[in-house]
Parts: C-alpha cells; sequence; structure tokens
C-alpha cells in the first residue's frame, strides 16, 4: 500500500525537517522514499510516495497537511462560488506536474526491471476533503452537498476527476506502469449514492490514462457494497480492504476481476503464527480469482516492525 514506508527508520530520517507536501515535490526525496520499501522487503513493486492532495496543491489550491491531523484546507468549499473560484484555476499543466514526472523518472531508472505503480486520490475522496476543510469522520457536509446542490457537486468532482486524472497521467508518461485510483472515504457512501453522484467522477479520471498501455487499479476502503460498482467506472483490479474475504469478493464480482488484497495491517503486530495462518489463508482465498496482487488492506501502520514486513514478503514469495 501506499504509505509502506512510513514505518522504516530510513524514512523518518529522511523525512527530518520536510514537510510532507514538500517531501512529494522534491523529486530526489520523493524517489529515494519510493525505492526504501523496495529495497528493505524485496517486493515486487514500488508505489510512488505522494498524497491524496497533491494535485490539489499543484492546482493552487491553498492545503497543508497538518502532523496528527490530516490535509486541512485554507477554506472549505461549500458553494457554486466556492467551485466556480476552484475550476478558475484551470487543468492541471505540464510545467505544473514537472516535480511529479521528474520524481516518477528518477524512480523508474533506479527501479531498473521492477515495476512501479502510479498513485492518486479518487474525486470524491478529494471533494469531500474540499467540502469538509479537511479529514471528517462522516463527511456528512460532502453527503449533504451532493443532494441539497447536485448541480455544484457535479462541477466539484468532475473538476477534481480532471485534476487527479492529469495527475495519473503524468505518472504515466514518466514511466508508471501501473496506476491506482484510491478512493479513502468512498466507505461513507451508499451504493445509490455512489453509483449515481460518484463512479461518473472516477470514471471520468481514469479516462485520462484510457489510451496508455497500464493496468488501473481501483481501491477505497469499507467499500465492500460497492466493488462492483468501482470495477465498471473502468478498473481492470479491485482493491479489497481488510474488511471482506477475497474469495467472498471474487463471488460479489462474478469471478472475472482481478482482486488487490488484503492482509488486515492490525495482525502485523500479532503473533508471527498468528500472522502467517492469516496471510495463508489471504493467499489461499485470493487464488479462486483470476489474479491476485497480494498487499495489504490498507495502509501500514507507523508503528510496525519493518522485520515483520520484509517477512511476510518472503512468505508471500515462498506460497
Amino acid at each position: 500500500m501506499r504509505q509502506a514506508g512510513r514505518s522504516l527508520p530510513e524514512y523518518r530520517a529522511a523525512r527530518v525537517g520536510t514537510a510532507m507536501l514538500d517531501a512529494c515535490l522534491d523529486p530526489a526525496l520523493a524517489s529515494e522514499i519510493t525505492l526504501q520499501p523496495v529495497r528493505r522487503h524485496d517486493v515486487d513493486a514500488a508505489i510512488f510516495f505522494s498524497d491524496i492532495v497533491v494535485p490539489l496543491k499543484l492546482a493552487g489550491v491553498d492545503v497543508e497537511i497538518k502532523p496528527g491531523v490530516g490535509p486541512v484546507m485554507g477554506s472549505a468549499v461549500r458553494t457554486a462560488d466556492d467551485v466556480a473560484r476552484l475550476r478558475d484555476l484551470g487543468p492541471l499543466t505540464p510545467e505544473a506536474l514537472q516535480p511529479v514526472s521528474d520524481g516518477v523518472a528518477l524512480t523508474v531508472d533506479a527501479l531498473g526491471a521492477t515495476p512501479l505503480i502510479g498513485f492518486a486520490g479518487a474525486p470524491f475522496t478529494l471533494a469531500a476533503y474540499l467540502v469538509e476543510g479537511g479529514p471528517s469522520r462522516d463527511h456528512l457536509a460532502a453527503r449533504t452537498l451532493m443532494h441539497a446542490d447536485p448541480a455544484t457537486w457535479t462541477a466539484l468532482t468532475q473538476w477534481a476527476a480532471d485534476v487527479t486524472g492529469a495527475f495519473l497521467r503524468a505518472q504515466v508518461l514518466a514511466g508508471a506502469s501501473a496506476t491506482q485510483l484510491f478512493d479513502s472515504w468512498a466507505g461513507s457512501l451508499s451504493l445509490a449514492d455512489y453509483t449515481a453522484h460518484v463512479a461518473p467522477a472516477s470514471a471520468r479520471a481514469l479516462t485520462h490514462v484510457a489510451d496508455l498501455d497500464v493496468k488501473k487499479v481501483h481501491f477505497g476502503t469499507g467499500t465492500s457494497e460497492l466493488l462492483v460498482a468501482m470495477r465498471d467506472v473502468g478498473a481492470d483490479v479491485v482493491g479489497v480492504d481488510y474488511r471482506l474475504p477475497l474469495d467472498e469478493a471474487n463471488r460479489r464480482l462474478g469471478g472475472t476481476t482481478p482482486l488487490q488484497g488484503n492482509i488486515d495491517p492490525a495482525l502485523l503486530a500479532a503473533p508471527w503464527p498468528v500472522l502467517e495462518a492469516h496471510v495463508r489463508d489471504v493467499v489461499a482465498r485470493g487464488s479462486v480469482a483470476p489474479g491476485h496482487v497480494v498487499n495489504l488492506g490498507h495502509g501500514v501502520p507507523p508503528e510496525t516492525d519493518p522485520t515483520v514486513l520484509t517477512r511476510v514478503a518472503q512468505l508471500v514469495h515462498e506460497i
């Protein structure tokens, strides 16, 4: 998962004195952080070090990541006028995206035969941050806006789709071999709301890489009821969080879709026999799908012992 490096002492050393968004937009530093878990754990691919709100920052949005809080906007976006001001910022230009393109190119060159997966936040999660003004437990303001003013909501999510789609495309053009669209907050939605008010924007985001020869992974947390709809926006692979066994996910998806997931991050701190049994169970359940990218079912907790992650990677390779 995208936070693979944050449990590493070398990551913490590299980040000393550098704010999160500054680290994401420093090509050499972003590349180094991307490479660290590959060197440490001998995993089969890297995921580009970034953050969901990086494309918002590049587009000119006033956003910062406050330690212990998360992304915080300078002001919330809740009215048609607010969205109009956002849209006046225009699309992301190649010049604005240059730090990302440079970071990806450096990383691909260093990785050699190991592929790099591009990363971006899905439009709903970006829109939810903008409407809420920061992290939220239930995304009430965002869910209210989508129903109270559907036109404004659509304009906002279309803008977010184009911004994050351009961000994904830049990564692929610079050498990424696959993409992942990460919808952190989609689990707060009903299937009806997702289908009517979110899926069109996610599909729009993925059209930005539709003409490129890359597979598209779509992942969300708490999205067990949304898997088919998330696949149908144009994804090739569906990520499944730790809440739903992969054999059940495969059944819900009709047995035709490769899966990514879904080792429970909480078990990384459990005794090894417990974790080993869990990993073997995940791999066995994933084996019924047409393909399985073994991964966690959400991010690596920062306090995770890195040697455990290395041991998990070795176990999966042995299996």
